[in-house]
């Protein structure tokens, strides 16, 4: 999925003919804390609230006081993949990010909000399933065992999400599976000494189990 796929068409930029105030109150009405200063094509930058609740002059136009203001050049570009638009967006605390062509002419923006929504619609969120979380050491992670471990007891893999450990050098690995109940994945990623960090929508009797022999063996290890 790419940038342009996500672009909203309900956020307009603002124009440097507009004025501070006019940006203020769009970004209320938009529930955005950011919009891109865009004329004729061309980006500026972008534009924060609390940029602008620092201007003297808010009433004054945004051409008029853009020395006064810092706007960032923070973009993607179209063709990019959207992991690099929350990449951008997580790094910068940003509620929205502008879309530009590979020309530098501005096409739009992406919201927080499309995002999310976008997110849930690909990766199965509303699927009828589990959620399993694996640690897993780095060397060790191989996607393809742990696909014919949860083939292997008659389901499916509908999305994985991988997040890095840097302090232990182990990887969360957030499974979607297609199955309420879960108890034979459970008990063979256990046979096959995977650690399950968490899981969700299995019966609380294993998990509880599982839990309880868990922390006995870490109590044994620190004895």
């Amino acid at each position: 999925m790419l940038t342009q796929d996500l672009i909203s068409e309900n956020i307009p930029p603002i124009k440097l003919s507009d004025t501070g105030t006019k940006a203020l109150k769009w970004m209320d009405e938009f529930k955005v804390a950011h919009l891109p200063v865009v004329d004729n094509g061309q980006y500026f930058g972008l534009v924060a609230d609390a940029d602008i609740f620092d201007l003297n002059s808010p009433e004054k136009t945004i051409g008029e006081q853009l020395e006064d203001l810092e706007l960032d050049d923070i973009h993607v570009t179209e063709g990019q993949h959207i992991y690099d638009a929350i990449k951008i967006m997580n790094e910068n605390r940003l509620s929205i990010v502008p879309v530009l062509n590979k020309d530098k002419h501005y096409l739009g923006v992406i919201s927080m909000s499309n995002l999310m929504e976008k997110i849930g619609s690909v990766s199965s969120i509303t699927e009828p399933g589990s959620v399993l979380i694996l640690e897993v050491n780095y060397q060790d992670y191989s996607l393809s065992q742990i696909a014919q471990i949860v083939e292997g007891n008659n389901a499916r893999i509908l999305s994985v999400f991988l997040n890095n450990n840097p302090e232990n050098g182990t990887i969360d690995v957030t499974l979607k599976i297609n199955k309420t109940d879960v108890s034979g994945i459970l008990q063979t990623f256990q046979r096959y000494n995977y650690f399950i960090k968490s899981a969700f929508q299995v019966d609380s009797d294993y998990f509880d189990d599982l839990k309880t022999r868990y922390d006995a063996l870490m109590n044994y290890l620190k004895m």
